[in-house]
């Protein structure tokens, strides 16, 4: 049964973790969990904090945080990640709206859509303060040191707060550092350089993993939607990966980090030797390609698969298909919520897939779904396949949340980390075979092209460097990784301004594109759609005289536009705004404590 995150009706300014367990109780109520509570106040923190049923609550009140309405819900999942090659926004051409300047890199910190008391930043914090004081509590009261119950408790909260603090620093850079419950010393604090944070999340990380069962080896850990062992080593590799990469730091200045703890080679050394860890653990396995998203939007919930670790949502909680996932425009047999497609790939990432690549069809969707059959999309409005209703077990009813959980780690990323950090440490033969295992499973009946491929990615380790950037395009196209990736490479400005030319030619059908096609030729059999004219190689001759088709034309902007579609990608230079400015709601009422100097 899914964890239900979903809003209690209080809203909560000041977190007071005893309510929050209180409310905990009845909030898993629904669940399979159950709690013997005993005779003394189950507000008293000793009685909570050593009796496992209530400690558990703890979990139920972060996770809390990470459903309500403008948290990872409503904001996060919606913004986080765009624009970049990969994932953009649906309108960028209405570059000055309120939602449109939170991904064209033109910013302000009294953005309406999130400066206000319930936004994102505020249920961050909200779900670390409650971490903090669960911390604490467990520390003083849980004899996780004997008590293997709670110290599974403690390493999840642990890997809980760590999330949270890694969506902060990815979205907005040098934030406060709490790592204890809030005092009248400490309401207010300035931002930290992240690698104040990075240091304590890669530490709370090595104790989480030492805390955690693995997938499947307790009944609490057979479910995505409780953290284990593999993902807690996972979170870590990839917090390495961004610790010893390029970021702007609180001096302004976009660098490495100076902190000998964290250089780059011992954060790649992290990084190797945690995806190692969990790969020789044989405790989890890659699904075919399409599989894994079916599984995902199946709501099979199960762990070892791919899936390692989930956001968990309730049936009314959420928005993962109502932003991300294919549209459906009217009502049908697959949903009763008639949404889809805010945000979808970026055009040019379908044409730099190769046809042969099964990856392509699932991640990219050139379709809609209208009156209960598929209609074709536009150009510059393609869908994130791997999010599709119709792959539901289930009918979404409600008007605006449809349940399905966030995928936030998979195993393909502990392959392809492993694959980066083993080139980087010791050279491209033995990171092959790491980056090859995605490579068969993504070309499955073309061996010859991924022989050729792996051939020239490891020539050098810049070739192969080069492959793991094109590689971590194709494979988590939808899944918001991209935007992060770019940063602590130091390519975001780069990608970007790639993407924009590669934008326009293909509008134009310039460069590598001119052979394309400039209309695409569709049918219908029975309710899928039949497209051809998406392949290099199709010809508008060919389309023309295909029997039964229609045609379509296949542009992104036209000539009477005021803004080009590509223009709209950024507005001012990704690489001087990489990440969101601290809300002025949040800095007026910091006590003069914070605010976006050197942003």
């Amino acid at each position: 049964m899914k964890i239900l995150i979903q809003q209690i009706n209080k809203e909560m300014k000041k977190v007071i973790y005893i309510i929050t367990v209180a409310t905990g109780l009845t909030f898993l109520g629904a669940c399979k969990n159950t709690f013997d509570a005993p005779n003394k106040s189950a507000l008293d923190a000793s009685v909570v904090f050593s009796t496992p049923g209530l400690a558990q609550s703890a979990i139920a009140g972060i996770l809390q945080s990470f459903g309500e309405q403008n948290s990872y819900r409503g904001r996060y999942l919606v913004y986080y990640g765009l624009n970049t090659d990969v994932e953009v926004a649906s309108s960028l051409k209405d570059v000055t709206t309120v939602k449109s300047t939170l991904t064209n890199y033109n910013t302000s910190s009294n953005n309406t859509e999130m400066s206000e008391y319930k936004n994102a930043w505020a249920k961050f914090y909200e779900g670390i303060e409650r971490a903090n004081i669960a911390i604490a509590g467990l520390r003083k009261y849980g004899n996780v040191e004997s008590n293997p119950d709670m110290a599974q408790i403690l390493g999840e909260v642990l890997t809980l707060r760590a999330v949270l603090y890694n969506d902060l620093i990815k979205g907005w850079g040098n934030v406060p550092a709490r790592f204890e419950p809030i005092t009248s010393e400490t309401a207010y604090i300035p931002r930290s350089d992240k690698d104040v944070i990075f240091k304590q999340l890669l530490a709370d990380l090595d104790e989480a993993a030492s805390l955690l069962p693995w997938p499947n080896e307790t009944a609490v850990t057979s479910s995505v939607e409780h953290v284990n062992k593999a993902f807690a080593k996972g979170l870590r590799a990839r917090l390495a990966l961004y610790a010893g990469g390029y970021s702007k730091h609180l001096d302004g200045e976009t660098r490495l980090s100076n902190d000998p703890d964290l250089s780059r080679e011992k954060m790649y050394t992290i990084a190797r030797d945690e995806c190692i860890d969990i790969i020789n653990s044989k405790k989890l396995n890659l699904l075919s390609f399409e599989q894994v998203f079916r599984t995902l939007c199946e709501e099979t919930n199960k762990a070892g698969l791919e899936s390692m670790w989930e956001i968990p949502f309730a049936d009314g909680r959420g928005r993962v298909l109502y932003n991300l996932g294919v549209e459906h425009k009217t009502k049908d047999k697959y949903t009763q919520q008639a949404q889809g497609g805010d945000n979808g790939p970026n055009p040019a990432i379908f044409y730099d897939f190769d046809k042969d690549d099964v990856r392509r069809d699932v991640s990219v969707v050139p379709y809609l779904w209208d009156g209960g059959i598929q209609v074709p999309s536009s150009l510059n409005k393609l869908y994130f396949g791997k999010y599709r209703y119709e792959w539901m077990k289930r009918i979404v009813t409600a008007d605006n949340d449809d349940g399905l959980n966030w995928m936030y780690m998979r195993y393909a990323d502990i392959y392809l980390m492993a694959a980066e950090a083993i080139n980087e440490l010791q050279s491209p033969s033995e990171a092959a075979p790491y980056l090859q295992k995605i490579l068969e499973r993504a070309f499955p009946t073309r061996a010859d092209k991924v022989t050729a491929y792996m051939a020239e990615a490891t020539k050098s380790k810049g070739d192969f460097f080069n492959a793991i950037v094109d590689q971590r395009a194709f494979e988590f196209c939808g899944e918001m990784l991209r935007k992060a990736d770019l940063i602590r490479w130091n390519k975001l400005g780069e990608k970007l301004r790639e993407s924009k030319v590669k934008l326009q030619q293909l509008n134009n059908r310039e460069g590598k594109y001119a052979s394309l096609p400039k209309k695409i030729y569709y049918k219908n059999n029975g309710e899928d759609i039949v497209i051809y004219g998406l392949n290099y190689g199709d010809t508008d001759a060919i389309g023309q005289g295909l029997s039964g088709y229609s045609a379509k034309d296949w542009k992104l902007s036209p000539e009477t536009d005021a803004v080009k579609y590509w223009d709209g990608l950024f507005v001012k230079d990704p690489d001087s705004q990489p990440v969101w400015p601290i809300w002025d709601y949040f800095i007026l009422n910091s006590n003069g404590t914070l605010n976006n100097d050197n942003f």
